[in-house]
């Protein structure tokens, strides 16, 4: 299962560090960054959208199914996306790869939610969140590689063999759990894609047309659907999309405002950082993911340590720091972002950024989950994966229109040239501008973490749970132990 999340994450690691040249190719004549931040963008949208209900279709008809039909798209919108001829073109696809992803992701959380008891979940989740860790080196490493070595379209081609190998795994090696009835909420899944649509369109939007009275109706348009979604989850009789009892559970609540948090913050960060190490310093993409590095070898190694201490410790003691530590480390890179900073000094940030993000998305997931039942498993795994969904949505578009609003300050009158900034190297006389203009948007990313920091304060340290209550839940008996458990995955 953590192969499937391994790619999703992959995928989108890969995609950021292409960007430049994904620019080049598809979109050079322009010097606004909104059109192609779309290939983002689009994704995570599509990710996003239907993730509410992909969550209760593995409850309904099994993570394993639903797993391996989401595999599928995804693999399949892998080898369109490669093949796309035009940027317009390569968004569709990416739309498509969203919806894959939106089918897998919720299943495996809801797996190891049903499949380990409280606790040895941390230790679980630890190995979840590790994969974020190797996800964040294996995908700038491959995406430089393969797009110095073969071009943009190779980042895409790559998840197919990836994603054949996961499907015969998952197909061999999942054990399929027992499925729970559940109706679906159709008027829910349309108001939610409706709002999500206008705020994030009118975010990405807003710069490219002036932020127009009609982007700001689009904004405000969406914020009213939003509310409208929510107001009938709490009136919906039958079983609403996002069942609102289970946020009476204050570390549920608080862990999914602390991810929104984070996915606006890992999604948005890397986009003004990869910008200014390959234009303004005029890296490659293969030299730009080499100074990830440290970041990526940190997450990994530490982040199953940073779970099996969570099963003993309050949640705060790790995320506090590690949430401090990622911010600090976005601040340390802005201080950075100049033409006169010798290269290796951007290791060092990433560096504490690794350790943070060990006690990031291991306890924050463990913590969210801790409480559920396994009938809602795959219900809370929806909602938390689309809050943090969300949050890379908003942060994709806020990032994009921060983003052009700094160019614009500090090179007025860019966005009316004639030559754009896809075209290769910057000219010498705006490079100190540009520099200057990804420096001040990586402050965004930053200070949101910081917004996360607040929040996770409030998380109340986990009840002990005893494995007797969890099975009288109607937990997976022979998970209780690793052997017995081992032997029911293999049957």
């Amino acid at each position: 299962m953590v192969i499937g999340f391994f790619m999703i994450l992959v995928d989108t690691t890969i995609v950021s560090v292409a960007n430049p040249a994904i620019k080049a190719a598809l979109d050079p004549n322009t010097n606004n960054l909104d059109n192609v931040v779309w290939v983002t963008s689009a994704y995570l949208l599509a990710y996003a959208v239907p993730l509410l209900i992909t969550g209760r279709l593995g409850d309904r008809f099994g993570p394993k199914n639903i797993y391996l039909i989401g595999l599928t798209i995804f693999t399949l919108a892998s080898l369109w996306c490669g093949l796309s001829g035009t940027l317009e073109m390569l968004i569709i696809a990416r739309a498509v790869q969203g919806i894959g992803a939106a089918l897998m992701t919720p299943q495996t959380m809801a797996v190891i939610t049903r499949t380990f008891p409280p606790n040895r979940r941390g230790a679980a989740m630890g190995l979840w969140g590790a994969t974020a860790g190797v996800a964040t080196l294996v995908g700038p490493l491959a995406g430089g590689l393969l797009v110095d070595g073969f071009g943009w379209a190779w980042i895409f081609f790559i998840n197919i063999p990836v994603g054949v190998i996961a499907f015969v795994l998952a197909w061999m090696l999942v054990p399929q759990l027992e499925t729970h009835p559940h109706r679906f909420d159709v008027l829910g899944v349309v108001l939610s894609a409706v709002a999500l649509f206008l705020i994030v369109f009118g975010l990405q939007e807003g710069e490219k047309y002036a932020w127009a009275p009609w982007v700001w109706g689009m904004i405000v348009a969406g914020v009213a659907v939003l509310a409208v979604f929510v107001w009938t989850q709490g009136r919906t009789k039958s079983e609403p999309l996002v069942p609102l009892d289970l946020f009476r559970d204050r570390n549920f609540s608080v862990s999914n405002l602390g991810i929104a948090m984070v996915g606006f913050t890992v999604t948005s960060m890397s986009l003004p950082l990869m910008f200014f190490i390959q234009l303004a310093r005029g890296l490659t993409p293969t030299e730009s993911a080499l100074l990830l590095i440290p970041m990526a070898l940190l997450s990994g190694v530490l982040a199953p340590f940073a779970g099996r201490l969570l099963n003993r410790t309050d949640p705060r003691a790790l995320l506090v720091p590690g949430l401090l530590m990622v911010a600090g480390s976005l601040f340390w890179y802005s201080t950075l972002m100049n033409v006169d900073t010798p290269i290796w000094m951007f290791l060092l940030p990433s560096a504490l950024m690794g350790i943070g993000n060990a006690g990031m998305w291991g306890p924050l997931a463990t913590t969210a989950t801790r409480n559920l039942p396994p009938r809602q498993a795959g219900a809370g795994a929806g909602i938390y994966n689309t809050t943090r969904t969300v949050g890379s949505v908003i942060g994709s578009a806020a990032i994009a229109a921060f983003m052009q609003g700094r160019l614009q300050a500090n090179l007025p009158g860019a966005s009316d040239s004639s030559s754009g900034f896809g075209q290769g190297a910057l000219p010498p006389f705006v490079i100190d501008g540009f520099s200057t203009a990804m420096a001040q948007a990586i402050l965004l990313p930053a200070g949101i973490m910081l917004v996360g920091v607040v929040a996770v304060l409030f998380l109340r340290r986990p009840k002990p749970q005893a494995n007797a209550d969890w099975h009288a839940a109607g937990a997976p008996k022979a998970a209780a132990d690793p052997q017995t458990a081992e032997a029911s995955g293999a049957r």
